[in-house]
């Protein structure tokens, strides 16, 4: 692969931000040679450095009632030496969808001969481990865990760590594009090996978002994702006292984490969760707040910021949603005791006009997931050790 070096970063603390690095090419050949390191502007990635970031990866992919087709598509896009961990919330009365997908990924799993979990949000083995390692405030009234995306990520984090992967990515369920699902991959690769701390973040922008309106129109930037971006570098320049547009992937749902910092964030509830990690690592890391985490001030946090070459299609889910994505993500921001006026001024200008919010009312705060770092991981590991079998794919 050929990427872009940085070409500037935004420091906050202990956070280094990269603009956005553009994939130029997908291969780089065996043969090719570039000069040194950086020169030109240009990074050669070899595909042995890709596939050994590879090899330490669980991808996650968060599942709620997607087309099936659809589904096998995104797992079939997963690089083959990535573990894939399927948190699938589907229905499981009247039509069994959940049954379905297992028996679509076993299918997957024997064609190719590759390891992959599949887990039901509502397990309830899952859910006595989390009670038994002291995580309970993931379960809902019904002793079950809860609904939303974040919950079933950070199922997959915890199932990352049990197969002691080093790193761990995230692609939603919606993606028409199998090939866009192994550029992701191969980005989140391309990011750590770039990265100088063990704790490193990878972010997706992409390439473009096609419309269909009487003909495809190749979109690049998204309502939700500008007034996110806007919002996020309002409080950034407040912090630094420069303004700065640096932040480009405030909604970014492809991305990928090291587990050293995974495992250090808390987890927001519904669409506020891809910016609250944002918010997280400022709110830790960035200098303003006090941090006790020592290690991570010393070696620093890097976010990169990957532009793809591919296209991101995917299904359209109409204005309410679009609203709520909005409504979550800025909720973060606004509720961060790093947010100024200003930036909250532009927030709830923001909300009303774009009718996701009333006038004079104020942003709901987002409900947080405790980070995983506080679950007691080895009686987590000791409880579900003996059932891990029966989340495996390839169980007769």
């Amino acid at each position: 692969m050929y990427i872009e070096s940085p070409r500037y970063t935004e420091r906050f603390g202990s956070v280094r931000i990269n603009d956005v690095q553009k994939v130029v090419a997908l291969d780089s050949g065996l043969k090719s040679e570039i000069p040194p390191y950086g020169a030109m502007g240009v990074i050669k990635i070899s595909e042995e450095t890709i596939k050994s970031f590879e090899d330490k990866m669980a991808i996650v992919i968060p599942n709620k009632n997607e087309k099936l087709k659809l589904f096998e598509g995104v797992v079939s896009g997963v690089p083959h030496d990535c573990l894939v961990i399927v948190v699938s919330n589907s229905q499981r009365e009247d039509i069994d969808r959940f049954r379905m997908e297992k028996d679509t990924l076993n299918q997957m799993c024997r064609y190719t001969y590759r390891q992959a979990f599949i887990i039901h949000q509502k397990d309830t083995l899952v859910a006595e481990a989390m009670k038994h390692a002291g995580y309970s405030k993931l379960l809902d009234e019904n002793g079950l865990i809860r609904d939303g995306k974040a919950e079933g990520m950070v199922i997959g984090l915890l199932m990352a760590k049990l197969a002691e992967k080093e790193y761990v990515g995230f692609v939603d369920a919606d993606n028409y594009s199998p090939g866009a699902i192994l550029e992701y991959v191969r980005n989140y690769a391309a990011g750590f090996s770039m990265a100088n701390s063990p704790y490193a973040m990878v972010r997706i922008l992409w390439h473009y978002k096609p419309k269909f309106s009487g003909g495809l129109y190749f979109k690049k930037w998204g309502r939700v994702s500008e007034t996110t971006n806007r919002c996020f570098n309002s409080l950034v320049s407040f912090r630094t006292s420069f303004e700065t547009n640096i932040i480009k992937t405030g909604n970014a749902g492809e991305h990928a984490m090291s587990l050293k910092l995974a495992e250090l964030l808390p987890y927001a509830s519904g669409y506020a969760v891809e910016p609250q990690e944002l918010i997280s690592i400022f709110e830790q890391f960035g200098g303003t707040l006090p941090s006790s985490h020592i290690d991570v001030m010393k070696h620093g946090v890097e976010l990169f910021q990957i532009e793809t070459r591919n296209p991101h299609l995917h299904e359209e889910k109409g204005l309410d949603h679009l609203q709520e994505m909005l409504l979550g993500g800025l909720s973060t921001v606004y509720h961060s005791p790093l947010c100024d006026n200003e930036t909250k001024q532009l927030i709830l200008s923001q909300l009303t006009s774009q009718k996701a919010l009333k006038s004079k009312q104020k942003p709901p705060k987002p409900y947080l997931n405790p980070p995983p770092c506080e679950i007691d991981i080895q009686k987590f590991v000791k409880f579900i050790e003996p059932h891990v079998k029966n989340y495996s794919a390839l169980q007769e």
